[in-house]
């Protein structure tokens, strides 16, 4: 039997906490520590590829719309696209594992996972599993809530309350926005960011603007609440 998860809850602020968020409400992003030493053990590489390697899994483009879907083996994807964020390409040129593999498509690896132990009433979890390379990540972008869980490396997060758009590119990296934008953004303008260690899990909430950076080749598992 799966152990049973535990949390711990942990403030989310900007550039060196300077402005922390107190305030622990579905309104707001929120920081937990989550147990889950089986599901992490069945995400290792060697394991993954041993029970996947030979299934088609589906890529998406790693920009704000993701127009883009391409069908590879999951052993080609991890051994050939599975690389460091090539800082000149552009989102419609970078292929991302995330999103598009459903709880059935895995359902031998998702039975080991134990979701995070919070809820909001009313709305109804789905699951997307994603694994994704150094400097790579999503542009800014929002949709409804739900929690992103760090398995294996770490995740950077940016995010901006919904009356708040951020300055971005759609079409542009989150690496190229950290390297050409963020460094001109002003204490005013710069967005809330957290980074998420394995083993941890973030709350982001409905419509909240966000980035995110894999800071190590990384395995993460979302639950969207809708």
């Amino acid at each position: 039997m799966a152990p049973k998860a535990t949390a711990r809850i942990r403030d989310i602020g900007s550039r060196g906490g300077r402005r922390a968020l107190h305030n622990r409400s579905p309104g707001r992003p929120q920081l937990h520590r989550v147990h889950s030493a089986r599901f992490r053990a069945l995400c290792s590489r060697e394991r993954l590829l041993a029970s996947f390697g030979n299934n088609v899994v589906r890529l998406s483009t790693a920009n704000t719309y993701s127009y883009q879907k391409v069908d590879i083996l999951f052993q080609d994807y991890v051994e050939q696209l599975l690389h460091p964020q090539d800082p000149n390409s552009l989102g419609n040129d970078t292929l991302y594992f995330f999103g598009d593999n459903n709880f059935t498509e895995w359902a031998s690896l998702f039975r080991h996972y134990i979701p995070p132990p919070f809820s909001l009433l009313g709305t109804t979890p789905a699951y997307s599993f994603g694994i994704a390379g150094t400097g790579s990540g999503v542009p800014f972008h929002w949709h409804g809530p739900g929690f992103s869980e760090v398995i294996y490396g770490r995740k950077r997060w940016f995010l901006y309350p919904p009356e708040k758009t951020p300055e971005f590119h759609p079409n542009k990296t989150t690496l190229a926005w950290l390297q050409d934008t963020y460094p001109t953004l002003t204490p005013s303008t710069r967005p809330l960011e957290c980074t998420v260690q394995a083993g941890e899990v973030l709350y982001f909430p409905d419509r909240w603007w966000h980035a995110t950076f894999n800071l190590d080749t990384s395995v993460f598992i979302s639950t969207f609440l809708s």
